[in-house]
């Protein structure tokens, strides 16, 4: 079995800078160990991480989302298995394809990408992620929701307290607390508003979950409350930092964003790139139910499982030149990127493939076009070279571009 000592930590401040070389040197001498820091099994390559995720034989829980993720959103959707999780899903997956996205939220989020665009395409300049990436998603979700966007900044305190504490990986007292503090106040707000909706039903998503129910079963006001608290933080965290490497890549490559301008039913495969190349989320937990056995070794039943998407979505045993930004790369298949077939594994595959993913593809295909749009000469501000941060979730942190503006 190998062993933690033959690769950099993940709580190290070298890996934090840049993960990927550790990645590497994971997937080649040590592609399954334990981390005694995490107390987890750390998996890297992409035939183990498919196959935790996957899981036909019921060997993989999400049990650990028990202690993960209910601390700050409740019982969510993630927690549950078998019948519970798939009428649960029923009730909330019409929201996110087919006709109710078509119809309902693609002109939320076509108005959103406007408005945001209007504060600075006069300018010449902007940055992608402050101005724009970090309140496209959210204002789409507080809009589909029927929640006052005057509220965009609690929404992203919570969302990021959130999102911190997915990430404390080491155990961190204070983040812990500010995250247990978002459940507190989240609910304070959310749960009147649920209460309200109920009664006096409108035309928005609210109101559609009060409303939903599948085989006489209905969600409670803390199932709803707990799946929104999800959703602006999934939905906001992934999409934000998404939408900002998509534009890293792009301006580092440019004749791939050349290429992108010319033809936008590019834009896709630029995105399932981007979602293998630098994914918005590095690490998923499963728990194992029983022993498994993987390509690499055996994990003990009852263990914490880290599964390290950003090393696997690089495993040059699956993509051939894997460390290269390439929308036309012929080995990852753009049409299957956002469902469960996805080559990639940015949105985990199996029952818990994420049900945002048609959500998070029309936001970015309309705003990638919408930006487009609007700069018509983008280009990186002058001495500006994109950094990535974080652990858990990374993306680049600020994004300054110039551009002539156009009227519009």
């Amino acid at each position: 079995m190998s062993t933690a000592q033959q690769v950099p930590d993940i709580l190290s401040a070298e890996f934090a800078a840049d993960p990927y070389p550790a990645y590497s040197a994971m997937r080649e001498s040590a592609p399954l160990f334990w981390h005694e820091a995490t107390r987890s099994w750390i998996v890297s390559r992409y035939e183990d991480v498919e196959r935790v995720f996957k899981d036909k034989a019921g060997q993989f829980t999400t049990d650990n989302y028990d202690w993960q993720l209910e601390p700050v959103h409740g019982r969510t959707i993630l927690q549950l298995s078998g019948r519970e999780h798939a009428v649960r899903r029923a009730l909330v997956a019409p929201a996110f394809r087919g006709s109710d996205l078509q119809d309902k939220f693609l002109p939320v989020i076509e108005r959103n990408s406007r408005d945001l665009i209007d504060t600075f395409r006069r300018t010449g300049s902007a940055d992608l992620v402050s101005d724009y990436a970090t309140r496209f998603p959210v204002n789409v979700i507080a809009d589909m929701l029927g929640l006052d966007k005057a509220d965009h900044t609690r929404f992203h305190r919570w969302y990021t307290a959130v999102i911190a504490f997915l990430g404390n990986l080491s155990g961190d007292a204070e983040v812990t607390a500010a995250g247990e503090r978002t459940r507190e106040e989240f609910a304070a707000y959310m749960l009147p508003i649920i209460r309200e909706r109920r009664d006096h039903p409108g035309d928005d998503l609210l109101s559609a979950l009060c409303a939903a129910e599948v085989d006489g079963v209905r969600m409670s006001d803390e199932d709803i409350k707990a799946f929104c608290s999800l959703l602006l933080a999934a939905g906001g965290e992934t999409t934000d930092k998404a939408i900002a490497s998509i534009f890293a890549n792009l301006l580092l490559h440019p004749e791939q964003l050349a290429a992108v301008r010319a033809d936008r039913s590019l834009i896709p495969r630029a995105f399932a790139e981007t979602l293998r190349h630098t994914p918005p989320v590095h690490m998923i937990m499963r728990q194992s139910a029983t022993e498994v056995e993987l390509s690499t070794g055996t994990i003990p039943a009852g263990a914490t499982v880290t599964c390290l998407i950003g090393a696997a979505n690089r495993d040059a045993r699956r993509y051939a030149e894997p460390d290269r930004f390439d929308i036309f790369r012929e080995d990852l298949t753009a049409t299957t990127a956002f469902s469960a077939a996805a080559d990639h594994l940015a949105f985990a595959l199996g029952r818990h493939f994420c049900v945002g993913a048609l959500l998070a593809k029309a936001e970015v295909e309309i705003g990638v076009n919408q930006l487009l749009d609007a700069m018509p000469d983008l280009r990186f501000a002058d001495g500006f070279d994109p950094v990535e941060q974080g652990v858990f979730t990374r993306g680049p942190q600020s994004l300054p571009v110039r551009f002539t503006p156009v009227a519009g």
